[in-house]
């Protein structure tokens, strides 16, 4: 390894969020992904897309969430501490990836839904190369996968738009109109 790959490694892993970002509440967390830069090395290059949507689903208690019937073996990627990605199939087509976050024990992720170009979570995720091999990837300590923050990404250089979760038809009608969707509206 050359050193010129030394100090762009050292210098990439300042910018990756780290336990503390991660460790928040997927309701606050959800709003503090915008603006960040989503990252896939894919053979040796790497992909940085930001943030531009994303969707919360908080515990058991959230009729929305995959684990709100419990752990299974699906789920079980949700019970971990902040920082990991939760990647599963969706109408056995579309890779979606979640970002876990919270303490360990309490299910909780945020969905990724669009980044600059791909306005939906199965088209970022084709288009980024993320499949069910990226299940349980620590976000903070991949070179596969990661989230970096950028000196840009504050709510001073956008808004954020507030909205209803989407494709949640199962949920109750009281988690269904949660305003836990959020998107980055530039200024």
């Amino acid at each position: 390894m050359s050193l010129k790959i030394s100090c762009e490694e050292k210098l990439n892993s300042r910018k990756k969020l780290d336990a503390s970002f991660y460790s928040k509440p997927a309701t606050v967390l959800a709003e503090e992904l915008l603006g960040k830069y989503l990252c896939r090395n894919i053979n040796g290059e790497t992909l940085k897309l930001k943030i531009t949507e994303t969707e919360c689903y908080f515990g058991e208690e959230d009729t929305a969430c995959h684990a709100h019937k419990g752990k299974t073996k699906r789920t079980e990627i949700m019970y971990y501490e902040g920082g990991f990605a939760y990647v599963y199939l969706c109408y056995g087509i579309h890779n979606l990836l979640n970002v876990v976050t919270g303490e360990k024990d309490h299910p909780e992720a945020v969905l990724i839904r669009g980044v600059d170009g791909y306005n939906g979570p199965g088209k970022l995720t084709k288009a980024m190369n993320i499949d069910r091999s990226l299940n349980g990837e620590n976000l903070i300590t991949s070179n596969k996968l990661w989230i970096e923050k950028d000196g840009n990404d504050t709510k001073d250089n956008f808004e954020v738009k507030k909205a209803k979760r989407i494709g949640i038809g199962y949920a109750s009608e009281e988690d269904k109109n949660k305003m836990w969707r959020f998107i980055k509206i530039e200024n």
